[in-house]
């Protein structure tokens, strides 16, 4: 890169940095809505965007990871939980899925909500399918919009096998092993009809727990559930003719509904965002995704991808 080329490259991303801050600094989205002067308690709003991963909390610039972390959420919960303050807590999810075991630890500290008597309100975004969904089964009710894309109820594990590849660039793996199935999803060696049963009866292990939990969660019953739990997705207005969604609604329907349930009477419901602090990760994220209209998606998805990398989950 030449001394010009650097220097339109620096200028780019002063620029964007001054959009951000300027965001930032105006937007409702950074703000807690009347919280301090609320007399009656506030609505805790929780978002859940992006797929869903185990491990510690990413908000970094430096982590990799443009979704949610388990741990990063688990934080959000308890607090909410523990603040006597939060009457009703409010989850706007916009998320493909994730993997089972974060998705998992996340669904019990909503139980643990749930338990104490406070009320989860769900706000589906543009998609909530999959751990997604698996997370919004745990609300005491659901709201989404008609075109919304969600179900997905199902579990999948998939991996490469390179080992013709391998033979035909004369490239030999070898390993040395403490047990047979020690390499099991191992690339370079096919799984034995043996290896396939046992993968197939772990993935129908998970996919009878996530059965379950929709069952209980939406008080349907199992074999319903079964019969639509096959991988399809659905829209929001199909979701909710199988009772897999209460209402028709917006982020503000969902977030008036919550504020009556939880016992809040204002007409400017008071609101505070966990987790919705101003993070440089998040900031450039968000600009990459708003740069998509004005200098080209190329230029946007290139841009977040360096900024926060990229990740696909291995169970959905």
């Amino acid at each position: 890169m030449n001394i010009e080329a650097k220097r339109k490259y620096m200028l780019l991303c002063i620029v964007i940095l001054l959009i951000a801050a300027i965001a930032a600094g105006t937007s409702d989205f950074w703000k807690d809505s009347g919280v301090e002067s609320a007399k009656q308690g506030y609505v805790a709003v929780i978002r859940i965007d992006g797929p869903i991963y185990g491990g510690p909390d990413t908000d970094s610039i430096l982590s990799g990871s443009s979704g949610v972390t388990s741990e990063q959420i688990m934080k959000e919960f308890q607090t909410a939980r523990k603040d006597p303050q939060a009457k009703a807590i409010l989850v706007r999810i916009n998320s493909p899925g994730g993997s089972t075991g974060a998705t998992q630890e996340i669904a019990e500290e909503m139980d643990k909500i749930r338990s104490s008597g406070k009320p989860i309100i769900i706000s589906m975004g543009d998609m909530c399918a999959s751990a997604g969904y698996w997370l919004a089964s745990k609300g005491n009710y659901i709201f989404a919009s008609p075109a919304t894309i969600t179900g997905s109820i199902g579990v999948y594990m998939d991996y490469t096998n390179v080992e013709d590849l391998m033979d035909k660039l004369g490239i030999k793996n070898e390993k040395i092993k403490s047990g047979a199935h020690k390499d099991i999803l191992s690339m370079y060696r096919p799984m034995t009809g043996e290896e396939k049963e046992m993968v197939q009866t772990m993935v129908d292990d998970i996919y009878n727990q996530f059965v379950q939990t929709v069952a209980d969660g939406r008080k349907m019953d199992e074999n319903k559930v079964r019969s639509i739990a096959d991988g399809r997705i659905l829209t929001g207005k199909q979701a909710q003719d199988l009772g897999l969604v209460d209402a028709m609604g917006n982020y503000y329907d969902a977030l008036s509904y919550a504020a009556s349930s939880g016992g809040i009477q204002s007409e400017n419901i008071p609101v505070k965002s966990y987790g919705s602090g101003v993070s440089l990760k998040g900031i450039l994220s968000g600009e990459a995704r708003n740069l998509s209209g004005i200098f080209g998606k190329a230029l946007a998805d290139s841009f977040k991808e360096s900024v926060a990398g990229s990740s696909v989950p291995s169970m959905k």
